[in-house]
């Protein structure tokens, strides 16, 4: 997926003191503890997890690299900060000071504003990079788990992303990815009982919005990611799907078992969405994907944009990370006041 004052939503940047008692509890610079009194993250330790569908053998990592926000975040909502070295930040991300994590952020080095490649890794003396497949890991640049293992570093990969990587594939849903991502990096750093309760209290927080939510509405909601002459969406493997589908309403492009994917102007014509979801990010703002929606003769008569029903998606809300439930919660909030 290509990356980067409006009259519509935008959620405002959360402190660290707004966020819930779990996540205060395992973030914020909290010191990296399994939650039994031991720092265990102090001495390295043995254990085989997940990596995708691959069983792999890790080493307790003491100079971690997060490509993007959604790999940092899960990092710091688990206390680790201490233990990465730095971020890779291309200029799809918006501003990190706009994170609930802010100020780990500023504890640790931006290592590139680039994409993720090996030079950055070996340069940073890196011994675990987390990432996602065909966006931070790439066969085409030359840097891939394989690779790195042979250079003697570990690395990780989002859930959501195995749905299509090659060599040792997963399928889950979008935020089972999310807690499995969080169980799992929970195992190798050792702080089990640390990912136990931020997993807890996100699923606490997305049962609360299912109960609220009238799914009897069915009402249609197309992702808006990029593109003029075809539109790029979300499919069913990505969290904007998972977003769209617990706060009850439809993502137009669930039956498509794909993550994100190009489609036709005519196959979104004929669904007739009454809410465009809008993924905003640094290189392409949202502004200027709803004025080009409002002209374009494939969209402006669509119920959403005759409508005015626009909501907009954080990047970092839409990519596998714990701000995925954010914006749940502020979608569910906005369907509130969506005109039938």
């Amino acid at each position: 997926m290509s990356r980067s004052t409006l009259p519509f939503r935008r959620r405002p940047s959360l402190a660290c003191a707004a966020l819930s008692s779990a996540l205060l509890l395992s973030g914020c610079g909290a010191s990296v503890d399994s939650g039994d009194g031991k720092d265990e993250a102090a001495s390295a330790r043995k254990t085989t997890v997940q990596r995708c569908g691959e069983k792999v053998e890790y080493t307790t990592p003491k100079r971690a690299v997060a490509y993007e926000g959604g790999s940092a975040d899960k990092l710091f909502s688990l206390g680790l900060t201490d233990r990465v070295h730095g971020y890779v930040m291309p200029p799809a991300n918006p501003p990190v000071s706009e994170s609930p994590w802010a100020e780990e952020y500023k504890k640790v080095k931006k290592l590139s504003d680039d994409l993720l490649n090996k030079e950055i890794v070996v340069d940073a003396k890196s011994d675990f990079v987390v990432a996602g497949w065909n966006s931070g890991f790439s066969d085409q640049r030359g840097i891939t788990p394989e690779i790195l293992d042979r250079l003697g570093v570990q690395s990780f990969m989002h859930t959501e992303s195995c749905y299509n990587y090659p060599k040792y594939p997963e399928k889950k849903a979008p935020f089972d990815g999310l807690y499995a991502d969080l169980d799992r990096l929970g195992q190798i750093f050792g702080v089990e009982k640390r990912a136990d309760r931020v997993v807890g209290d996100l699923r606490d927080r997305v049962r609360a919005v299912e109960a609220k939510a009238d799914k009897t509405q069915d009402l249609p909601v197309f992702l808006y990611d990029s593109g003029t002459d075809k539109p790029f969406t979300a499919g069913s493997q990505v969290p904007p799907n998972d977003i769209i589908k617990s706060a009850g309403a439809r993502n137009i492009f669930a039956g498509l078992d794909e993550r994100w994917t190009e489609v036709s102007w005519e196959a979104v014509a004929k669904a007739e969405p009454e809410v465009i979801m809008i993924l905003d990010y640094g290189d392409q703002p949202a502004g200027k994907k709803i004025d080009f929606l409002k002209k374009s003769p494939h969209t402006k008569h669509l119920p959403a944009v005759e409508k005015n029903q626009f909501f907009i998606l954080d990047y970092n809300e839409g990519i596998s990370g714990p701000r995925n439930i954010d914006g749940l919660e502020s979608f569910a909030t906005y369907l509130q006041k969506v005109k039938r």
